[in-house]
């Protein structure tokens, strides 16, 4: 980029930092507030609204309570995730399951508020959690949870609330510690209803009807989102940060120069070759997490010809030439999902699979395809991830040139390239993606069966789909293990996606910021986070 557009985009960055309202900046300290650039904002404010982008899974997360959240642990490196398998109270202060597990039993902490100081009821949880199971969003994740019917949810008192299933599923109680069900000022959105709109879903697009750690402020899309703590709240210790403050900065090259001149406290979307150069400047706190719930992948339309034949697949699974597209696409920043033994007997997923590159063995598979002299063909991606995608798909052009596939790459918007996923028109393209459940069946019934978008090989296996199902309810768990690892050697024998690597989840932040947590939805806890 030219270092006078550098100049300019920074100085429109600075100024609009610099304009914030003047009750804010003398009343708060300076120490006190956190400043925040990234490449987008939400688009809605909405927690479980119709197109919402992940930046609104980060706004829910700070603003809004849920009834209970997962726990904490540490990586080997130190740094803070998400236990997907540790359950801790969060708006409620406990809850007890029936024998059958068909029941559970939530007990609300009393002397919570909402952030207009009305108290939080278990009518606010049931009127919550009816929306949330009827709303297009959460209405879709929590019914893989056994969530789908308001008459499921009961009002025993004033602060108790009795979820009834029609049987026990292992992912209700994950479910409710997701970024969607949360709870929710009954009175102030019904204040603000429509009778064509009974869950207020316009008026939430815009304001706030939350009671967690932080409450709305002020909000400009497209530009700046402002939070301010709210001091009633009770279900944690009370963040050190005051005020946060969203600035919506599309230039990368503008994100690192506000953090290097102290403009701003964290910087999100920075480019792997930037964060090298921070990381080594010893300036900074890079905080660098695997994307333990996401993946990176290439995929092949098998309804598609030629991607319909299993061998053709293989044949590019032995043809990418994987360590080099890890390291020119992340600098090698990430967790690599190939070079596996194939000796893995755990069922995890995701995890490396046995593919390494193989030229010799992947021309003899074309060849036994009735493809020895290649094909022509085109692989996709969407433009908005070029800086990643392009690096990596120039290597696997020149790869499969030597085995005789003649490859286009296009670039695609992402509108277009996400219509064009659903009605399954693309023949091979470059993704990413993320569950927001880890267990390998629930990654499985999402990813490799079904109709949807997320069936990104447009695969079908009889096999995988009733394993997949029937191991959502299996409780033995040598018998839940055997299943899962069944799955997961059928993936890597017919190759529908070829997995590349779990990306880190990176930030910059200056020196004195500490606390960071990688959760499921990617985005910035700013409840943990404190200055030294």
């Amino acid at each position: 980029m030219h270092i006078g557009k550098v100049q300019s985009l920074l100085f429109v960055g600075l100024f609009m930092l610099a304009a914030m309202p003047a009750q804010a900046q003398t009343d708060i300290p300076r120490a006190q507030t956190l400043r925040v650039v990234q490449e987008t904002l939400p688009n809605t404010l909405d927690p479980a609204g119709l197109g919402g982008n992940p930046r609104v899974n980060g706004y829910s997360w700070n603003t809004y309570d849920r009834l209970i959240t997962f726990g904490t642990m540490a990586l080997p490196n130190g740094n803070l995730v998400y236990d997907y398998n540790t359950l801790i109270p969060a708006l409620a202060e406990s809850w007890e399951q029936s024998a059958d597990g068909k029941t559970l039993t939530f007990k609300i902490r009393k002397g919570a508020t909402f952030h207009d100081g009305a108290p939080v009821t278990a009518e606010d949880v049931k009127w919550s959690l009816d929306r949330a199971v009827s709303v297009t969003v959460a209405k879709s994740q929590l019914a893989t949870g056994s969530l789908t019917d308001p008459a499921q949810f009961s009002v025993l008192d004033a602060h108790t609330i009795r979820i009834s299933l029609p049987r026990a599923d292992r992912y209700t109680l994950p479910n409710l510690a997701l970024s969607f069900p949360v709870i929710i000022n009954a009175k102030r959105v019904r204040a603000h209803a429509a009778a064509d709109d009974p869950w207020g879903v316009e008026w939430l697009k815009s304001n706030d009807a939350g009671g967690g750690a932080y409450k709305l402020a002020g909000f400009e899309p497209g530009q700046r989102l402002e939070l301010l703590r709210h001091d009633g709240w009770t279900v944690g210790p009370l963040p050190a940060m005051r005020r946060v403050i969203m600035q919506q900065v599309p230039a990368a090259a503008t994100r690192r120069a506000l953090v290097e001149r102290n403009d701003a406290d964290i910087a999100m979307d920075i480019l792997p070759r930037d964060i090298v150069d921070m990381e080594q400047s010893g300036k900074f706190n890079v905080v660098s997490t695997p994307q333990v719930n996401a993946f990176q992948f290439i995929a092949m339309n098998a309804g598609i010809k030629p991607f319909d034949d299993v061998r053709v697949r293989q044949a590019i699974a032995y043809a990418l030439p994987y360590r080099q597209m890890f390291e020119a696409a992340l600098l090698g920043r990430g967790f690599p999902l190939f070079g596996g033994s194939g000796e893995d007997k755990s069922g995890r997923f995701p995890a490396p699979h046995p593919y390494a590159a193989d030229l010799d063995k992947a021309k003899k598979l074309l060849a036994e395809a009735g493809l020895a002299g290649g094909f022509e063909t085109s692989l996709s991606f969407d433009a908005g991830i070029a800086s990643v995608a392009e690096p990596a798909a120039l290597l696997v052009q020149e790869s499969l040139a030597r085995i005789g596939i003649r490859l286009r790459i296009e670039k695609i918007p992402a509108g277009q390239i996400g219509n064009a996923l659903i009605k399954k028109e693309v023949p091979f393209y470059f993704e990413g993606s993320a569950a927001w459940l880890r267990d390998t069946d629930y990654f499985f019934r999402i990813f490799y069966q079904g109709d949807t978008r997320w069936n990104y090989g447009n695969y079908h296996n009889p096999e995988i789909t009733r394993l997949a199902q029937d191991a959502r309810w299996e409780t033995d768990p040598a018998q839940y293990t055997a299943m899962t690892r069944r799955m997961v050697e059928i993936a890597n024998r017919d190759v529908p996606i070829i997995l590349l690597w779990q990306a880190a989840q990176e930030l910059v932040a200056q020196k004195t910021l500490q606390g960071f947590v990688y959760y499921h939805h990617r985005q910035v806890d700013f409840r943990t986070l404190s200055r030294r």
